[in-house]
Formats: C-alpha cells, structure tokens, sequence
C-alpha cells in the first residue's frame, strides 16, 4: 500500500460543480449549531455552582461527561452515518444537542444536570461532529485538509454568534431561560441544514489532484492494530487536554487573575475573550488545514503546536493586565483548534477514505480522553494549589512534547508504513 507522505500528489476522485461547496456550507452551519454547549459552557458554570450549591470541580464534571460521550460514542456514530448515510443521522444529533440545553434549564440536582447538559448534548454533537468531518473527506479529496478545518472551524466559530446575546441574556433574566431560548434556536438551525446534506455519488467526482492518500481502504480493526495510530492517538490526546484545560476553565482563571469585569475596548474582558478567542479557533482550522495540505501534516503539526506553548507562556506571564490576556488568549485559541483539521486529515491520508467517519470516531475518543484530564483534574490541581500555575505548566509541557513527537516520531513512523 501507499500512504501520505510530505511528497507529490496523487489523483484520486475530487467531487466536481458547486455542490460539494454547497454541502461545505450546510456542514459548516450544522456544526456552528452544536458548538455553543462544550464553548459556551464556562458562562454556566458559575449560575449552577450557585443554584445547586456545589464546588467548581463538581460542575464541570458536567462538560467532561459531554464531551467523553460525544467522542466515545463516536466509532458507532460513525459507522452508522457510514451505513445510513448523513442526512437523518446528523438533524437527530442538532435536535438532541438543542434538547439536552431545554432540558438542562429544569435540572435540580448534579445528576439531572449531568443526564442532560451532559448526556443528550454529548450525544446530539457528536453524531453531527463525527459524521460531518467524515463526510467532508469524502467530498474533498483534493483539498481534504482545508475542507475539514473548515467544518471544524464551524465548531469553533459558532459560539461567537451566542456568546454576548447568551451573557447578556444571562444577566437579564437567567440561565433557565437563556438554555431554553437558544436551545430552541440552536436546534432548529442545525437541523434544517442537515435535511438538506448527502454523500456524494460518482456522478459528483471527476479526476482531480489529491494530497497523497493511501492506495487501499483499512479497515477499523486492522487500524488499531497499528503503531502509527496509537502514536497519533495519544499525540491527539495530549493536545485536547491541554485545550480542554484552557476551555473550561477560562472563566474561572480570569476571575483569579483579576481581569474578568475589566473594560478593555468598551467591553468586558471575559466575553470579548471568550468572542475574539473564537474567531481565531475557527480561522486556525482551514489555516493550519490549508498548510498542511501543502507543506505536510508532520511538519504543520510541530509549527503549530511548539507554538501554542509559546502562546501559553505568554498568556502566563500577562496574566494581570486585561488587555494583553485578551490579545494572547486569541493567540492561544489559534495555536490550538488545528487539531481538529490536522489529525482526521493525517488520519485519513494514512488509511483511506471508505471508513474514513468509522476510523476517526475512534482517534477522536481522544478527545473524549482529554475532557477527563482537562475539565475537572485542571479544577482539582487548581483547587488543591491555590495556583493555575501548575495547571499551565502541564499544558506547555503537553504541548512541547507533542509538537516534538510530530517532527521526529509520527512522521518517520507513517513514511515506514507507507512503504511497508
């Protein structure tokens, strides 16, 4: 077999006409519809932990049993949006993300919270996260990179459209009602877009050039069987941790660090963060997709991720100063979020296109791994320390490590499996 190296293109089937950029925007709406419960959910943490009268690390178990059953379900969610096709499959997952917001609003106790905010949203995206990515490799063959950083970058960008409306609604009249408004909205949105999605057929593909691809389909089994995939899982996992850490617990550090209710540009420092940040983890992912496609995945992987400890260092030692947290933590964000182009195109470069949605519903349980580490173990450290400190520290490491092993492990170890 062949698989994707960092030389020469191969042809393969690239989808042809406006279609394919057409299912690129439904996908995208889609995703930016689900995105708001995982990134907008450091906004709730505090009206629960009051409501409820329970500490932080408590709370945000919420958002690791969200993401853990979003990405651990994701093989089987994969594998039926493979057999079924995308269109009913990912408006069943918008409906069940809006639903799991609805029904949060009436939750009394961490457990009712947890079955809903945490379980039906978890559900709800990822069925639309994993078969949307899956999907755009498919349509993309010649441009898989930037397509999926694109559909990625919805996810990343969708909450910056909630954001101020959801914290100004906060304010005004509440979280209950602030959940079921928009998780009505939210709902409907996405499920409109996902009526209108399909897979491609022949008639959609011509000729194309292609970033190198691998000259075989593997299947699920036989990929686990490899050291390259074990490789790129726990490289994946190291990275959603770190993020995760910086994600769910935004609110909570800026609070600590003094700079949350400071103005900066006629604003609040934490939701203009927390708006700029998403603009720069949206554009990151068809930015970093886009370079990868041309100077290879390895090597767009070490440049992104040496410097988002880079941009984490800085974020530390700027911490007082509002103006200068916001600046660096949107260059945190864009040092980040390429994970999401970056690892199923490499994945898929590495193994085939036919089980492309089943085999990175089981990369992207890293994910699912890095929410256990990176929500309520950041809380605790924190909790336990008096200090983010240390938590900040353990993101630079993850991160040097990372980038480290992209540059002189994976990419040695897939130009060996290619040639094997």
């Amino acid at each position: 077999m062949t698989a994707a190296t960092d030389t020469g293109p191969l042809a393969l089937p690239g989808a042809t006409s406006s279609t394919r950029w057409v299912q690129l925007g439904l996908g995208l709406i889609a995703m930016m519809s689900i995105s708001s419960p995982q990134y907008v959910w450091t906004l709730f943490t505090k009206p629960y932990q009051d409501a409820l009268h329970v500490p932080l690390s408590a709370v945000q178990v919420t958002l690791t049993i969200l993401i853990v059953v979003q990405t651990f379900f994701s093989p089987a969610q994969g594998f039926l949006v493979d057999k079924f096709g995308p269109k009913l499959l990912i408006a069943t997952g918008c409906v069940l993300s809006g639903l799991g917001w609805i029904a949060a609003a009436y939750a009394t106790t961490l457990t009712s919270l947890y079955l809903t905010y945490g379980l039906l949203c978890g559900i709800g995206t990822g069925i639309v996260y994993i078969g949307i990515v899956g999907l755009m490799v498919k349509w993309f063959p010649d441009k898989r990179g930037f397509a999926t950083g694109m559909v990625a970058a919805g996810y990343g960008f969708g909450a910056i459209a909630t954001t101020f409306p959801i914290d100004s609604m906060l304010k005004t009249v509440g979280y209950q009602h602030t959940l079921v408004v928009f998780g009505i909205i939210l709902g409907i949105v996405g499920a409109l877009a996902a009526l209108a999605m399909r897979s491609p057929t022949t008639s959609d593909v011509l000729h194309a050039p292609a970033i190198m691809a691998s000259s075989r389909n593997v299947a699920p089994k036989d990929m686990l069987k490899t050291k390259v995939f074990w490789l790129m899982f726990v490289m994946m996992t190291m990275m959603s941790t770190g993020g995760l850490m910086v994600i769910s617990q935004f609110a909570a550090f800026s609070r600590a660090f003094g700079v949350a209710n400071v103005m900066v540009w006629g604003l609040a420092a934490l939701p203009l963060a927390l708006t700029v940040d998403r603009i720069t983890n949206g554009l990151t992912r068809p930015f970093f997709g886009w370079v990868s496609d041309r100077i290879g995945r390895e090597n767009t992987m070490g440049i992104a991720f040496l410097f988002e400890a880079v941009a984490i260092l800085g974020l530390v030692m700027a911490r007082n100063d509002a103006m200068l947290f916001v600046i660096l933590s949107a260059v945190v964000f864009f040092g980040w979020g390429e994970i999401f182009s970056l690892f199923p195109s490499t994945l898929t470069d590495t193994f085939g296109t036919k089980n492309a949605t089943t085999n990175y519903g089981f990369l992207y349980m890293a994910q699912g791994v890095g929410s256990v580490l990176g929500a309520p173990v950041a809380a605790y450290m924190a909790e336990q320390t008096g200090s983010w400190l240390p938590v900040f520290g353990v993101i630079i490491a993850m991160d040097v490590i990372t980038g480290l092993l992209a540059l002189f492990v994976l990419k040695p170890m897939r130009r060996s499996y290619a040639s094997a």
